[in-house]
């Protein structure tokens, strides 16, 4: 899966939230200063010919839809994460976020408790 700009996910980000959305749609939702329609819709143009984005004709406009889930989208983004900075080693990566986070006993046993209810479910 290809990566995404931080532009470009941002837009991603509001259309996953908005599930289908016109360009103007997308900007209502951004914060101020919003950034102007050609930019979102330039950005959203570089999502289509990346697989990420589709749209289908409503009257003389379109209306975009993700193709890749949040999820989908998340998972390679970790297992990315994961290869390029601690070379697939899952230890290595939870080590070095417990070590910068600062994270205590508690907050570990709290986070084995929720994947072990995860791996149940």
């Amino acid at each position: 899966m290809k990566e995404l700009t931080k532009a470009e996910e941002e837009v991603m980000q509001y259309l996953w939230q908005l599930d289908e959305a016109k360009v103007a749609e997308i900007i209502e939702q951004m914060p101020k200063p919003k950034p102007a329609y050609n930019t979102v819709s330039t950005i959203i143009r570089i999502l289509e010919q990346k697989k990420f984005v589709d749209y289908k004709k409503q009257g003389r406009g379109h209306i975009y839809f993700p193709l890749v889930s949040k999820d989908e989208y998340s998972k390679a983004s970790m297992n990315n994460l994961l290869n390029n900075y601690f070379d697939g080693n899952l230890k290595s990566m939870f080590s070095f976020f417990t070590k910068k986070n600062d994270i205590n006993i508690s907050d570990l046993e709290q986070i084995l408790k929720e994947l072990k209810k995860d791996q149940n479910e």
